[in-house]
């Protein structure tokens, strides 16, 4: 029997990471994947090299089919320290990390696979996948980011509809109400998603991780709140080491070759800026 290896990372080439959901066939989400989860991200993270992650499932049914039910008799009575908390923190975890992160979703993407989805900045979808928030038929919800990420995606009315119903719905449907930003042809989603990934990773490092960053973040802000932070973000990249290729590459009507590494982050809830 081949071993499980819940979360598995792979080095691409030319700046682009995989991490993959490993848990075949269903790639379902566990205590020990949520811990592996949050390891990964710690070395992602703290790899400078990487440039933008594309993050996957195993095989070709499942990105990832939620949660694991048969670990919720011996968490119910402490659920939020045993797996809600834990579950957050990974997810959230992907979702800062300081370089851009595309999910291939390759087949059924629910529940927590369907969270874990939405912490990714631009999806790509498998034409016949589905994807959907199913928790309320179990008599629970989506509790781990579904319903404070899914309304920012899709609108406050669409999410009470995916979330209150548990509707699966189809690839062509999450592209049409901007689930998804895209979909690929079956079996597609993984290439696609690596080209998307290393098209990405040609970019200047600091100006990606400012714009995950700057992005994420303006949805907390006011106005003002944001003009300020662009202003100094704007001074770090006037200042920083990629403008003199980019205004070379561009008098001299090349492709610039941005080689700067990503900076090191800051300490601080703003560190990853």
């Amino acid at each position: 029997m081949a071993t499980v290896r819940y979360v598995s990372v792979e080095d691409k080439g030319d700046g682009v990471a995989l991490l993959t959901l490993d848990n075949p066939p269903l790639n379902l989400n566990t205590l020990t994947t949520l811990d592996r989860l949050l390891d990964a991200c710690g070395r992602l993270a703290g790899d400078r090299t990487v440039r933008a992650l594309v993050v996957t499932g195993a095989g070709d049914k499942a990105f990832c089919a939620g949660s694991d039910i048969t670990e919720f008799a011996a968490v119910r009575e402490d659920v939020v320290s045993r797996k809600l908390a834990r579950e957050n923190a990974a997810f959230t975890a992907i979702e800062r990390l300081p370089f851009p992160v595309i999910g291939a979703l390759n087949g059924a993407t629910l529940g927590g696979g369907a969270e874990i989805a939405l912490t990714c900045d631009i999806r790509i979808m498998d034409e016949t996948a589905r994807i959907g928030f199913p928790e309320v038929r179990l008599g629970v919800f989506a509790g781990a980011g579904g319903i404070f990420r899914l309304p920012r995606i899709v609108g406050p009315a669409r999410a009470y509809e995916l979330l209150y119903s548990g509707d699966l719905i189809t690839a062509a449907e999450a592209e049409r109400i901007g689930l998804v930003n895209r979909l690929a042809a079956k079996g597609k989603a993984l290439p696609d998603a690596l080209e998307c990934a290393r098209r990405i990773a040609r970019g200047p490092a600091l100006s990606l991780a400012i714009i995950k960053a700057g992005v994420r973040d303006s949805l907390d802000q006011t106005t003002d709140q944001a003009i300020q932070r662009t202003l100094e973000d704007s001074h770090r990249v006037f200042t920083g080491p990629d403008i003199d290729e980019g205004v070379a590459a561009f008098f001299g009507k090349r492709p610039a070759v941005f080689t700067a590494l990503r900076p090191i982050p800051s300490p601080g809830p703003d560190g990853d800026r």
